[in-house]
């Protein structure tokens, strides 16, 4: 498959996890594609995963959270790319905690990343996104915008806010040309989890030492053998922002395994 051939992508988080898949998948299916990320290790890891790919590929380092380096970032992307089709904000972070401990800079720090980087990264591409061909925009939500995840009440709100924001949005866009949808990832191991659901030391603390695993019993996946990779969330990020999902807008699937039926 070649869906991508002559088209051009931004992927935010394409340094790790689920996004540096997605920047591979899109890669392979012939497309130009620009990584963002706050980590320069990791988009050093992701053009070495592109192997010949990386032809196509160019790296700039975002912090979704700050309104001048998206401002830079999304400029730079656009003219490495000579436009922009395709948006995929996948960068965010997970944070655990009680939430009677969870601190306000704590609450903040997650929305501002997850929800506000979102909304920064949407404004900042939409003129170019307006000008481009067939233009989508994908968004990461999670099952913990719709399902009870303990101990996560920042990351659920954040995420929720996405949710609703890309309704809007479609809605918005929709006679402009530029569809959005969003994806709902559950029981994925990626960059943000060790495989477990707890988030790994380097993008935050996991869960709380005392927390009650047994409300986390009904969060296990009902096929495969456990969490899946990034690549099977990869794979429909492609197909939403693709040709295929030409008819797809204002809305969100949800993979995560049969995780909630």
């Amino acid at each position: 498959m070649n869906r991508y051939e002559g088209r051009r992508a931004l992927v935010t988080g394409g340094g790790s996890g689920i996004g540096q898949a997605t920047v591979l998948r899109m890669l392979s299916e012939g497309g130009h594609v620009v990584a963002a990320d706050v980590s320069a290790a990791g988009l050093a890891d992701t053009v070495a995963k592109a192997g010949a790919d990386a032809e196509r590929l160019t790296t700039v380092e975002v912090n979704i959270a700050d309104e001048a380096s998206v401002r830079s970032g999304v400029a730079a992307a656009v003219e490495a790319l000579g436009g922009l089709d395709v948006l995929v904000n996948a960068a965010g972070i997970l944070r655990s905690s009680h939430t009677e401990q969870t601190t306000l800079d704590q609450f903040q720090l997650v929305l501002q990343v997850n929800l506000v980087g979102t909304f920064l990264m949407i404004r900042e591409a939409i003129p170019a996104l307006l000008e481009g061909n067939d233009s989508a925009v994908v968004n990461f939500s999670s099952t913990s915008a719709m399902f009870a995840h303990p101990y996560m009440a920042a990351y659920a709100a954040s995420k929720g806010g996405v949710q609703s924001m890309t309704h809007a949005l479609a809605a918005e866009y929709a006679k402009s040309g530029i569809r959005f949808t969003a994806v709902q990832p559950g029981s994925i191991s990626s960059g943000m989890t060790d495989g477990s659901g707890q988030s790994k030391q380097s993008q935050g603390p996991g869960l709380p030492e005392d927390a009650d695993m047994s409300l986390f019993m009904k969060l296990a996946p009902a096929i495969g053998q456990g969490f899946a990779g990034p690549e099977s969330v990869a794979g429909v990020v492609a197909m939403l922002a693709s040709a295929d999902g030409k008819f797809i807008t204002g809305t969100e699937v949800r993979i995560d395994g049969g995780t909630h039926f």
